[in-house]
């Protein structure tokens, strides 16, 4: 028997913008998994500490600031140093599609754009991460 999916939802940086973050967040919990939202204003740092304390699955970065390629390659390099590469990391955003691909060269596992349903979120973090057992 596995358990359910654990995933921090966090809002790196100085941006102050969480509906969105928010939203997953609840939207993640309504599906059946836990959800620990670690709040506005974290350095890669903190999260990646969340994660690796609350044994995430899973890491959901929300960049609305521009500041996407910076933060998103620091907390995959701490991930790395952790050696909690197993921990996914997914996330969305104003993130423009010309940097998607070196997102995904970088490691980040997904990025949603705005538009994406909240079910598609869902069902990708169903289809893409596994739960601890």
């Amino acid at each position: 028997m596995s358990s359910r999916i654990r995933v921090v939802v966090a809002k790196p940086g100085l941006d102050g913008h969480d509906r969105g973050a928010k939203v997953v967040a609840r939207a993640l919990r309504d599906a059946g998994m836990e959800v620990i939202y670690t709040g506005l204003h974290q350095t890669p740092e903190q999260i990646v500490e969340t994660a690796i304390q609350e044994d995430a699955d899973a890491v959901g970065l929300s960049v609305l600031s521009g500041a996407h390629m910076t933060l998103f390659r620091r907390v995959l390099q701490l991930l790395a140093e952790r050696e909690a590469t197993d921990i996914v990391v997914f996330g969305g955003g104003i993130i423009p599609d010309a940097d998607l691909p070196e997102l995904a060269e970088i490691g980040v596992a997904k990025v949603f754009t705005p538009g994406a349903t909240t079910a598609s979120i869902v069902d990708w973090v169903r289809g893409n991460v596994a739960s601890a057992s």
